[in-house]
């Protein structure tokens, strides 16, 4: 496998989309879901919008990393996608109605042309490889979208 192959993860949440869609778009509340972010900051006003930039604060074990986001797509209680420009990685949420009172929620992560020079030299310096670190990304969104709904359905 390679390092930017489309990454993806998901769960159905047994509440409905209007909740879903309130946990996703207060994104101060994903590094309560991601087991590598730790902050995610907007950089600018207005709030969640279109073009909105978002400084990320990154961490796995020792190693501290900032990256600077934009939000792409914003279609309120469907999707919201962001692209991280030192990576080359567009970061997406999807939620749709799933049965009853249920919501399915997908969480991807394509590179859309390919992962930065700078990607591509600071995964093998500082994270063990851009293939191995891509495998934790992955599992990572396994957790993340875990975390989110037991949130979800703990609310």
């Amino acid at each position: 496998m390679t390092a930017d192959r489309e990454l993806r993860a998901e769960t159905t949440v047994g509440v409905p989309p209007a909740q879903v869609w309130a946990l996703l778009s207060d994104v101060r509340r994903m590094a309560d879901w991601s087991p590598e972010l730790l902050t995610m900051l907007p950089l600018k006003p207005g709030g969640l919008r279109v073009g909105q930039w978002y400084l990320g604060l990154n961490r796995r074990k020792a190693v501290v990393w900032p990256t600077r986001s934009v939000v792409a797509v914003l279609e309120p209680g469907r999707s919201l996608a962001w692209d991280t420009r030192s990576s080359g990685a567009r970061w997406i949420w999807e939620i749709e109605p799933d049965g009853a009172s249920g919501t399915r929620v997908v969480h991807r992560r394509p590179v859309p042309d390919h992962l930065t020079v700078l990607s591509r030299v600071f995964a093998p310096l500082a994270l063990g490889g851009s293939d191995s670190h891509a495998d934790e990304l992955e599992a990572g969104m396994r957790h993340t979208v875990a975390r989110l709904k037991a949130a979800a359905e703990a609310s």
